[in-house]
């Protein structure tokens, strides 16, 4: 059955959009993720959830009582899932880096620690997970009114990336999109115009990014930009503009000029378009699943989904700019 949302528009897209994901993780073995500190209700009972439906194996690291004694009382059964000790939140985060670093687990997820306290661990110089990839955010968004998954990025970790930067988040977010089986993605870098005026620094940065892709420096996607966002998701905008375009009214992916702006148009999407959106940290050595105690379950699943087909893309060497 197709539901409608408030303004009428159906949801069946976004309904389709995770499911065939969800549907293409069904024949794959699940990703062993370190699960850093699932210490609250909702942490942990997203974790059991998606290790159900064979997502995930996860190795729970946090204190093995505290962890024994939230499943007890949220009616959780986490006998069959191995728990690392680490006395807190800093030392589940470290201990959880330290066994994706002796290849124990393929990814890393976000339980009740914060993000920062999670990243901080991971981009450590000595014992981190960094490789000569720039390390980016991106929201794999599913939205009613948008008849595709639609990725943004960066929302949540670069605050004013420079231009190199933006070449890796660029590429970052193209490997994403292969994994999730996108042959050639369409990149829409954006900006507040389509023309390239030095008045609008962001208009030089998407002008240069789309010379990199002539130059082999970014690879496996089709960019364009600048774009309005407008221009960069309406056929109709596009044309109206003149803008003729093979990204232009049909993008996979969304580039932000910079993370105020890609986290507006992410937290706009979620809480007025009413997309879903599941969070991956990219360009380090193994994806990074970063949930949010707001999202609900087939957002969870979502992320954990994600998480698995990047792994297994990485494991089939399907993935073509792979961090170095």
């Amino acid at each position: 059955m197709t539901s409608t949302s408030a303004d009428g528009a159906t949801a069946v897209g976004r309904r389709d959009a995770y499911e065939s994901l969800l549907r293409r993780c069904q024949t794959l073995e699940p990703v062993t993720v370190a699960v850093a500190y699932p210490c609250e209700e909702t942490a942990l009972t997203g974790v059991v959830e998606a290790a159900e439906l064979r997502l995930i194996a996860p190795i729970l690291v946090g204190p093995p009582q505290k962890i024994c004694e939230l499943a007890r009382e949220a009616g959780l059964n986490v006998e069959n899932y191995p728990i690392e000790d680490a006395s807190d939140s800093r030392a589940a985060a470290v201990k959880a880096v330290e066994l994706v670093r002796s290849a124990r687990a393929e990814a890393l997820m976000k339980g009740s620690l914060h993000t920062d306290e999670l990243m901080s661990a991971v981009v450590s110089s000595a014992t981190g997970l960094r490789t000569g990839r720039r390390i980016s955010h991106a929201f794999v968004m599913s939205l009613p009114t948008y008849p595709k998954p639609l990725i943004v990025t960066d929302a949540a970790i670069n605050i004013a990336p420079s231009l190199d930067d933006k070449r890796d988040i660029c590429q970052n977010a193209i490997d994403l999109a292969h994994s999730l089986g996108r042959a050639t993605p369409k990149v829409a870098i954006l900006s507040a115009v389509e023309t390239v005026t030095t008045k609008i620094p962001s208009t030089i940065d998407a002008a240069a990014l789309c010379k990199m892709v002539d130059r082999g420096q970014i690879t496996g996607g089709l960019l364009d930009g600048p774009l309005a966002m407008d221009n960069a998701i309406s056929p109709e905008a596009a044309k109206t503009k003149g803008i003729s375009s093979p990204v232009a009214g049909d993008a996979d992916i969304l580039v932000a000029p910079d993370l105020e702006a890609g986290n507006i148009l992410a937290k706009q999407l979620t809480f007025l378009a009413r997309a879903d959106a599941a969070g991956l940290v990219l360009g380090a050595r193994v994806p990074i699943i970063l949930t949010s105690r707001a999202d609900n379950v087939r957002t969870r699943l979502a992320s954990c989904g994600v998480a698995l087909l990047v792994a297994h893309a990485r494991r089939t060497g399907q993935v073509g700019g792979k961090p170095s």
